[in-house]
């Protein structure tokens, strides 16, 4: 039998939160749910006990993606109603219709993988590894701020337990931030309507899907017949896969740069500290809100807010290329014009899930020059044609800039211009060609190079 004395501080750090996590403490375990914005409901205070029991007894210092998966994809099933065969077969034949379409107005490579349908629980569990990757930089910030505060601020007798119980912390910290990202997860597969609707690329390549049962809470209310609708959002949602099969280089593009972002992002510790310091367990209202309101990330750095510059063109510029084409696939639908206003309204309000995710990772989902990259490709499609237009997508190099977004007219002249463009080196050597001046060096006989000099007489 092992002495107390001989026990490690991190078995003693385990033990007391195994204590806590069995309910023998003076906290409520709902209470800590709440501060997390989670449910309080018994059910699911039940299972964030039993996931958080879990990652004290784990080992490893990474977070357990399978826990937010688990999480989302029960939100997403709480709310489940099976689609009727007939709605799916007329959305099956909404994306046959969509292709066609699509092949009409736009020169980007077609889908290798037909399209599917999704329940909001498997779209849940198939965009959660896109959501986890954006998510790991902020919960990786949260779970060092956390061990950081709790260190500097116990007491010194407590200090030796803390010293060697980082990893539990860091695991226990984790795993509350992903329940919290599968709630957040679940609720947003209520509220999509496709694998792109959020704008970036959740699904795997070349996969294009729709969520029947929230296709048809989609037109409640709207006075317009469903099979426009449905052939209205196939054609966003093929669009929007097409474009990332066609640029390759953009998926990795867009997800390196979100993840950029969220690496800069850090917690304000001294506001964490403050809030550790008065926590007062029967009364966690302020701790909630702080992370709620997301008042524990401190104001954008520099480079922050010029990596959100650069993201946002991204973004700004797929959703807009994707709003021109969908417009122009679907000029034969009576009512696409009102489908349109009907998706730019939504998109404008977002939804409470975009907000939670924003407050979450500290990133807004939504572009906010959508409708003037919009019209930047519209101005170029009615210069130079679709072809030309996409073919602007085939490398980074190429693509337009926040400047082009700024002035349209600038892009068009330049893809309409007669000369060729040049790079600096062949500008360079253009003006070694052209340059006339005696102060020019010239080759001698011998093929060395001889002083400038007035040329001699003949």
């Amino acid at each position: 039998m092992t002495d107390d004395s001989q026990r490690e501080p991190e078995d003693e750090f385990r033990d007391m939160l195994r204590q806590f996590l069995s309910g023998n403490s003076e906290i409520d375990p709902s209470q800590l749910a709440g501060v997390a914005g989670l449910p309080d409901d018994p059910a699911f205070v039940a299972r964030l006990m039993g996931q958080l029991q879990n990652a004290v007894n784990r080992s490893g210092d990474g977070i357990d993606w399978s826990v937010a998966t688990e999480q989302a994809v029960a939100a997403g099933t709480q709310s489940a109603v099976p689609a009727s065969a007939a709605d799916e077969a007329a959305l099956e034949q909404a994306f046959n219709v969509a292709a066609l379409w699509l092949d009409d107005v736009t020169f980007v490579s077609e889908l290798t993988v037909r399209p599917r349908l999704v329940t909001r629980a498997e779209w849940s569990r198939l965009t959660m590894p896109v959501w986890s990757q954006l998510a790991e930089p902020v919960a990786s910030s949260i779970a060092d701020s956390l061990t950081g505060v709790l260190r500097d601020q116990a007491p010194e007798e407590m200090q030796s337990l803390l010293a060697g119980a980082s990893q539990v912390m860091r695991s226990v910290g984790g795993t509350l931030f992903a329940m919290q990202l599968g709630q957040v997860v679940g609720q947003l597969s209520t509220e999509v309507v496709s694998g792109g609707d959020v704008g970036i690329p959740l699904l795997d390549d070349q996969q294009a899907a729709l969520v029947p049962q929230n296709v048809a809470s989609f037109g409640e209310g709207l006075d317009i017949e469903a099979d426009q609708i449905q052939i209205y959002l196939a054609v966003r949602e093929l669009a929007h896969a097409r474009l990332f099969r066609h640029a390759r280089w953009l998926r990795l593009h867009l997800i390196s740069s979100i993840r950029e972002f969220a690496q800069g992002i850090t917690i304000d510790t001294e506001r964490l500290e403050a809030l550790a310091v008065d926590f007062d367990p029967s009364s966690p209202d302020e701790l909630r809100d702080a992370m709620a309101s997301g008042a524990l990330i401190p104001p954008k750095s520099d480079e922050q807010l010029a990596a959100l510059a650069r993201l946002e063109t991204t973004l700004a510029l797929i959703e807009g290329w994707v709003d021109v084409v969908t417009a122009a696939a679907t000029s034969r639908l009576p009512k696409s014009g009102a489908i349109a206003e009907t998706v730019r309204r939504r998109r404008a309000a977002g939804g409470p899930a975009e907000s939670a995710f924003s407050t979450l990772v500290g990133l807004e989902l939504r572009p906010r020059r959508l409708r003037e990259a919009a019209a930047l490709w519209a101005a170029v499609t009615d210069a130079v044609g679709a072809e030309q237009r996409d073919s602007l997508w085939s490398h980074p190099d190429i693509v337009p800039t926040g400047a082009d977004i700024d002035d349209p007219q600038a892009l068009v002249a330049r893809l309409t211009s007669t000369e060729p463009a040049l790079d600096d080196v062949d500008r360079a050597i253009e003006d070694l060609l052209n340059d006339t001046s005696d102060d020019r060096p010239r080759e001698a006989e011998d093929g060395s190079a001889d002083e400038p000099g007035p040329s001699p007489e003949r």
